[in-house]
């Protein structure tokens, strides 16, 4: 018979199995990528380094969502489950109190073999009643100097086989163990030092599921534990996930080093941080806080609106609607010609004021604003209203002051640099000044520290005072009590804060409010803070008409830019 043709192959089934890679898994097309300049940028302001981020620092600051390395390499469930089975049969195998005995017999022989001289007797019989390693160790160096070499090996073995006594014993303590069979002291070390690997290992896998950093998990370490296979998977995943922050940072702004250390912020990932920023700071405000610029100021302005109206006397002829004047005119003289315009003809655009803002935000990086990180909230706050002026009131005018013993006009690119001052005098009292034109006196030689509203006020009343617009601020962002000031070219720095410094304050103060500057005083906590920093804050809002805010930190770049936005609206309602 002829053969039989082959049955044609079937077009279902199963074409191909690829684990390693998820296209539709990592990332996920319908997600947002992960953020990688808000964390660049926050490392930044916390330790003052604008310019440089290594590849470690970045994938330590990230936090990507878990979902983007599913169906990467053998699961964290996989792996976390088979570590906790081994723990689980190792607990169930052994039990710790037949080795306990045995380490405190081991002990008290090993002591026993020690004959102490007599001037190391009391001390040696006090370290094995008190159990104390330290105290072994002091004899073992006194016998050492003595070139008694027996006696120094018989207490290191004793130091030893306390130390096996201590560890077994926090073994019994930290592992419940449910077995029969018993261990010997090697074995019992040993298995502790396999079960804090397991724990450790179990901690990582935890937070790398949260937070899918699979860098943090120590791969020698699981290597003791997994097949070769899954670490393999693992490293390949890892690898991925590197690729992934790699590609990522270059689309969001930061730069790599042309040296290949580390990746720069640039220009681009400032505005998408500063971006971000308001948009988190305007998505915890209340629905009712959300709109800006409520009602226009119907006036003379630059913007011309769609909107008309008759003239009036007064009215810029440059605003004319001509087209509609002359329809006006067509209208009322019918056949008429020729065409005369009338006062009633004429309709001109209406227009929109927008008032200018002139602002100096003055920022305390004095000594104890390191106090849980409160200078960091000041950066962050700064950089948000910068950006927030530069997209929504390109018009307004806005400076930013560093404020310690001096003060320090800064620019925008600066205030990532900025950092809290060290504190470089100790003393409970200070009462010290110097001639700041003394031309062999430089800021350099001057403790750096201290609190300087006044010159910091001076500093911005200069800045503003010319500025063509009567809606001048000052937003004085601070912890406490001047303790710095300057009379002419004498600075004086006074430690508690002295009613010399603070009279040289006010008197600033009130010059400013003289020009017309308003002070808005946004007070954040300190761990020195006393009632008497809330009295002055008062008693210099009160003499000037401005206003105090207290806030905690974290809120702070919600309150000012917040404050910013609703002096804005009273100013054009």
């Amino acid at each position: 018979m002829p053969p039989s043709k082959p049955s044609p192959r079937p077009l279902g089934g199963i074409i191909h199995s690829y684990q390693k890679y998820d296209p539709t898994a990592f990332p996920p097309p319908t997600q947002e990528p992960p953020d990688l300049v808000s964390p660049a940028f926050e490392q930044a302001m916390m330790y003052g380094n604008f310019h440089e981020l290594t590849d470690e620092q970045l994938a330590n600051a990230v936090r990507l969502d878990p979902s983007q390395i599913a169906g990467l390499g053998p699961s964290i469930d996989f792996l976390r489950a088979l570590l906790e089975e081994r723990k689980r049969k190792i607990l169930e195998t052994y039990e710790a109190r037949t080795v306990q005995h045995k380490a405190s017999k081991a002990f008290r022989q090993a002591a026993k073999r020690v004959k102490p001289t007599a001037k190391m007797e009391k001390l040696f019989r006090t370290a094995i009643n008190q159990e104390q390693p330290f105290m072994i160790e002091r004899l073992w160096y006194v016998a050492d100097d003595d070139n008694d070499s027996d006696l120094a090996s018989k207490l290191l073995a004793t130091g030893a086989a306390m130390q096996d006594k201590h560890n077994i014993e926090e073994l019994a303590t930290e592992y419940d163990f449910i077995g029969n069979e018993s261990m010997t002291i090697p074995q019992a070390l040993e298995i502790k030092d396999e079960l804090e690997k397991i724990d450790e290992l179990l901690k990582q896998l935890a937070e790398a599921e949260k937070t899918a950093q699979i860098g943090i998990i120590d791969m020698e370490m699981l290597s003791e534990f997994a097949q070769p296979g899954d670490m393999e998977q693992l490293e390949e995943m890892r690898s991925q996930i590197e690729n992934m922050m790699r590609e990522q940072a270059e689309r969001q702004g930061l730069e790599r080093d042309p040296n290949g250390k580390g990746f720069r912020l640039t220009p681009q990932a400032y505005k998408i941080f500063q971006g971000r920023l308001l948009k988190r700071i305007f998505s915890e405000l209340a629905p009712s806080r959300s709109g800006r610029h409520e009602g226009d100021v119907v006036g003379e302005g630059a913007v011309e609106l769609q909107q008309t109206k008759p003239y009036e006397f007064g009215d810029s002829v440059a605003n004319l609607d001509l087209p509609q004047t002359i329809i006006n005119s067509l209208i009322r003289q019918k056949d008429d010609r020729p065409l005369r315009l009338h006062s009633d003809d004429i309709v001109v655009h209406k227009t929109r004021n927008h008032p200018r803002c002139a602002t100096a935000v003055i920022m305390d990086m004095s000594g104890s604003m390191r106090y849980d990180g409160q200078y960091i909230n000041v950066k962050r706050m700064a950089l948000g209203l910068q950006g927030l002026i530069n997209s929504e009131y390109p018009g307004d005018f806005l400076k930013f002051i560093e404020m310690y013993t001096f003060a320090k006009l800064r620019s925008p690119g600066e205030i990532i640099e900025m950092m809290p001052k060290m504190v470089t005098i100790h003393d409970p009292w200070v009462r010290l000044k110097c001639d700041m034109s003394n031309p062999d006196i430089t800021e350099q030689q001057v403790h750096p520290h201290f609190t300087n509203i006044q010159h910091s006020l001076k500093l911005a009343r200069q800045n503003l005072v010319n500025c063509d617009t009567p809606n001048r601020q000052i937003c004085l962002i601070t912890d406490g009590l001047p303790t710095a000031h300057f009379e002419e070219e004498t600075l004086y720095m006074l430690y508690p804060p002295d009613p010399q410094t603070e009279a040289a304050t006010m008197r600033e103060a009130q010059l400013c409010h003289k020009e017309g500057i308003t002070i808005n005083i946004f007070l954040i906590p300190s761990w020195s803070q006393s009632e008497e920093d809330i009295r002055f804050a008062y008693r210099m809002a009160q003499a000037t008409k401005g206003r105090v805010f207290f806030t905690s930190g974290k809120d702070l770049d919600r309150f000012v830019l917040w404050d910013y936005v609703q002096n804005r609206r009273d100013i054009i309602a």
